[in-house]
Order: C-alpha cells, then sequence, then structure tokens
C-alpha cells in the first residue's frame, strides 16, 4: 500500500465504502475522548472539538501513513495545563492564546525534526517498548470508562473529568446492560456480517432503545456544550486587551517549554501508533514525511481554534479493523465529526455514554498487546522486563505520562543490551614460557565492558613479556582506552614490558584523539 502524501486516486478512492463508514464509526469515538482531553488541558470543549475536526481533515492530505487518526490526545493534553494556567494568570483568556501559539510553534519544530530526519532514531525503540505502551494505553483507555459505569477509581485522566455525572443507583444496572448489549453486538456481529461496522450498528441500536424507552441514563450532551457554528480563523498574537498575546521574545521564552514537549511527546506517540498500523497491514510508511504533516496539522488546528495533538492509538487501530485504509477514512472521520456536531446535534446529544463506553472497551482491547501477554513466558527476560518497566512507570506517575513510561523503557533496554554485549568481551590467557605470558582480547571494549575485561587479566603476577592480542576486540570509548591503559600501567609497574598489537585503525584512531596511546601498541 502506497504511504506517499502524493494525491493518486488509489490513495483515496480504492475502498471508498468502508472508508466512509469506519471514519463515521471512528468519529464517535472521538467526540467523548476530544472533550475530555479539553477538560485535562484546562480549555472549553470546542477547542477539542475543533482541533480533533482540523487535524484530521488537515493530516489527511499532508501526513505520511495513510488511515492513521489525528486528534487531540491525552498524552499532549497533560502538557498543556500548566500553560493555560499561566496564561489565564495573567490575564483573563490569555491561556488559550498562550495555548494556540504554542500549538503553532509545536508544529514549526515538528516541520523541522522531520527536515532532520528525527524519525530515524525511532528504529531503535524495541518491541518490548512498544508492548508496554500499547497495554498502557489500552488499560488507561479501559480506565477512563469506569466513572460512567458508577466505578470512579480517581485514576489520573479519568479523574480529571470534571464533566463526568455520577450515575445514581437506578442507573447502574441499565448502563451495565447497555454495555453489555453492545460488547454483544460488537463481537457478535462480524461473526453474522461485516457489511456494516459493528460498532456504529452498537451506537445505532443502544441509541433507538435509550430514545424509544426515554431512558433516564448520562447521553452525550452531559460531557459539556458543543460548538455550534464552523471554526474561524484565530490569531493568537495581537494586543492583550483583545485576549491575545504580544508576538515577541517573552512569549517565545513562555511557550517554548510547552512547544517543544508537546513536538517530542507528539511525534512519539505518533511513529509508535505508526509501526502499530504498519505491523497490522504489513506495509510501510515514511515517518519523516508524517512528522511534516503532524507539525502542519497543528499550526492549521491553532489557527483555527482547535488545540494541538498527534495520532490516537485506539482509534487508529480501530479505523484499521473497521477496514478503512486510505486517506478518505482520515477525511471521513473529521468530517463525520463536525458533521454530527453541526447537522445532528440534537441526535448526537441523546447518544447514551453506554454506546460509546462499549465502543471504547472495544479499543482498548484490540489495543492491546494481546499475543505478547499470551507468550510472555516464551518471550526473553530482558524484553518482558523492558514492557513491564514501560507499563509501571506510565501506570504510576500521577497523571499518567506515557512519554515517560516510553523513555524509562528505553533507558532500561539500552541497559540491558549493554550488559549482554559487556559479557560477549572474552580475554583468554596463554602461557608462553615462564618469562612470557600472551593474553588474547575478543569482543567490544567500551563503558559497561570495561569490568570483565580487567577481570581477564591476572595483574599479580609479573613475568618478563606480556602481549595484549587486540586483533579481535574493538575499543569504542574512552572508558575502553582508560581501562587499557590502566592495565598496561599496572602491567609495568610490576616490571613487566608489555606490548599491545592488532588494535585495528578505529581504536588507534581513538586513542590518537584522546592523545594516551599506549606505547608498543601497533596495528
Amino acid at each position: 500500500m502506497a504511504t506517499s502524501p502524493a494525491m493518486g486516486l488509489q490513495n483515496w478512492f480504492s475502498n471508498p465504502r468502508r472508508d466512509v463508514l469506519s471514519g463515521l464509526v471512528v468519529a464517535f469515538a472521538m467526540i467523548p475522548e476530544a472533550i475530555a482531553f479539553s477538560g485535562i488541558a484546562g480549555v472549553d470543549p470546542r477547542v477539542g472539538l475543533f482541533g480533533a475536526f482540523c487535524l484530521s481533515v488537515t493530516i489527511a492530505f499532508v501526513g505520511g501513513r495513510t488511515g492513521m487518526i489525528t486528534s487531540a490526545t491525552g498524552s499532549t493534553a497533560l502538557l498543556m495545563t500548566g500553560l493555560v494556567a499561566i496564561g489565564n494568570a495573567r490575564g483573563e483568556g490569555l491561556g488559550l492564546s498562550y495555548l494556540m501559539a504554542a500549538g503553532i510553534l509545536t508544529g514549526v519544530f515538528q516541520i523541522l525534526w522531520g527536515y532532520l530526519r528525527l524519525a530515524y532514531q525511532m528504529r531503535f525503540v524495541p518491541l518490548g517498548v512498544l508492548s508496554g505502551f500499547v497495554n498502557a494505553l489500552a488499560l488507561l483507555i479501559f480506565q477512563a470508562q469506569l466513572p460512567q459505569l458508577g466505578i470512579n477509581l480517581h485514576f489520573g485522566e479519568a479523574g480529571n473529568d470534571h464533566a463526568m455525572h455520577a450515575l445514581t443507583g437506578g442507573q447502574i444496572p441499565v448502563v451495565w446492560a447497555l454495555v453489555l448489549l453492545g460488547l454483544v453486538i460488537i463481537y457478535g456481529l462480524p461473526r453474522i456480517t461485516r457489511a456494516l461496522p459493528s460498532q456504529l450498528v452498537a451506537i445505532i441500536v443502544i441509541t433507538a432503545i435509550s430514545m424509544g424507552l426515554n431512558l433516564d441514563i448520562p447521553k452525550v450532551m452531559n460531557l459539556g456544550e458543543l460548538p455550534n457554528g464552523l471554526p474561524g480563523f484565530n490569531f493568537p498574537f495581537g494586543a492583550v486587551s483583545d485576549q491575545r498575546v504580544p508576538f515577541n521574545l517573552e512569549t517565545f521564552g513562555i511557550v517554548l517549554p510547552t512547544a517543544l514537549s508537546i513536538s517530542l511527546v507528539g511525534l512519539m506517540e505518533t511513529f509508535l501508533t505508526q509501526d502499530i498500523l504498519d505491523e497490522r497491514t504489513d506495509s510501510n510508511s515514511n515517518k519523516n514525511t508524517e512528522a511534516k504533516g503532524q507539525g502542519i496539522a497543528n499550526i492549521v488546528s491553532s489557527l483555527f481554534g482547535g488545540m494541538a495533538g498527534c495520532a490516537l492509538v485506539g482509534q487508529s487501530v480501530m479505523n484499521i479493523d473497521n477496514g478503512g485504509r486510505t486517506r478518505l477514512s482520515t477525511l471521513s472521520s473529521g468530517i463525520s465529526l463536525l458533521a454530527m456536531i453541526l447537522l445532528a446535534s440534537s441526535w448526537l446529544k441523546q447518544i447514551p455514554m453506554a454506546a460509546l463506553v462499549a465502543v471504547m472497551i472495544g479499543i482498548a482491547v484490540s489495543t492491546a498487546d494481546v499475543a505478547g501477554l499470551r507468550n510472555i513466558r516464551n518471550i526473553p527476560k530482558s524484553d518482558t522486563a523492558v514492557m513491564v518497566m514501560t507499563f509501571a512507570v506510565t501506570m504510576l506517575t500521577t497523571p499518567h505520562n506515557l512519554a515517560l513510561g516510553v523513555l524509562a523503557g528505553v533507558a532500561l533496554a539500552g541497559v540491558l543490551f549493554s550488559r549482554k554485549v559487556a559479557k560477549v568481551i572474552r580475554v583468554e590467557a596463554v602461557k608462553i614460557s615462564d618469562d612470557e605470558c600472551r593474553y588474547v582480547v575478543r569482543g567490544q571494549l567500551f563503558f559497561v565492558s570495561k569490568v570483565y575485561f580487567l577481570q581477564g587479566f591476572d595483574v599479580h603476577e609479573h613475568p618478563a613479556r606480556v602481549t595484549i592480542d587486540m586483533n579481535q576486540a574493538h575499543v569504542w570509548d574512552q572508558s575502553g582506552v582508560g581501562a587499557l591503559n590502566q592495565l598496561i600501567r599496572k602491567l609495568r609497574l610490576g616490571g613487566s614490558v608489555v606490548n599491545v598489537e592488532g588494535l585495528n585503525q578505529e581504536s588507534l584512531d581513538l586513542f590518537e584523539r584522546i592523545g594516551s596511546q599506549p606505547d608498543g601498541a601497533h596495528g
């Protein structure tokens, strides 16, 4: 499948019916999350909804991964809270303007990261990190539905959803029954027919039941006010009296930390989502093109009153599972979202939250790395440790921080890999005579392996001549250089004549740059 931004018909209309229907279903799932993430950031619900619309429509044209859904997200919304609070403290309404300015700068950074090919660094993210990331995200998605089921554990983002209405004792059985009905439809209908997305059928059926029986249960209208018009151009810079921020270095200094964080965290989540979709569709996509596209989309969203965002793992997986493959599915999700809000708001407000909870639980299940969890006993312990670290850090931070979890997982993977490589180094002692000993070194000498390297030498016996054979070894860093020099010093202090042979050219160049090439060393 082609994933370039080329506007060929194949990228748009190869699968129109399933793309349009899948986009419609995804739009239903985007609405409650966009409103909830607006609450996390501390802005009006329309900011998240306008952001979801602008991001989806723009990325459909300029993105590097077809079928991927971009919208307001929890990981980026968490980074906005402090900036909005600072802005509101400086003046009424300025929090939103600072947020829009940060969104524009976020886009500029992401376009820059695309040109600098930052995406190539994602090749070094191990599968254990990806597994921990999606499992944590799946649990967070599920956790966020618990208040709508009458269970409020006050965890992270879910606990911050002030728009949620507590269920009464009489509502809980009805809501649970409707959610179970929705799950039966979602998982049962595909066994009968795939002509219509099961999530859409579940929403329609549960809404019809609610309206027909006039059930008193939470509905979409309880989440917050919906927009009553199209998003308009909203340039954040101008006079403070007009609730805008000045275009100067002070403003730049205020929004820079937030913009930089959003640009990196957003791309991190986007690239991980991209990897998931590439794996599910057995295709490849251009991450650097996607980085530029995300930047353009965030600039457009911020200029039209929407919040910055990134790719959504759950909704993207949902789109792919429903058959969405081309750019039309992404465009359809954005247009459907706005159309539902503006043209069908009276019906949209009547959709029970139970229907959306069933859809979101389905997303959580499909997002999780179920196959990896089933095979956890067969997976190397180091990979399992990386997965658990990523998952645990994400879930234990308050509020939950997916980016921090990924960084912790990558760091642990690096440490475990270094230990594995360190143990590969071998030192073999060959006694030539009572007056001569030869040590043959095999492996990589760097900051982790230097301990094992030094342990391979007997510095308490001092034959007249010692030869260190480095033909099958490589010195990588200053720690390796220091270890070899330290060894030579100890042997010479004991009276041995030390000769180092077989250093390759790169290792010799490293010694020369550091200015500590040992006497007698040669290639």
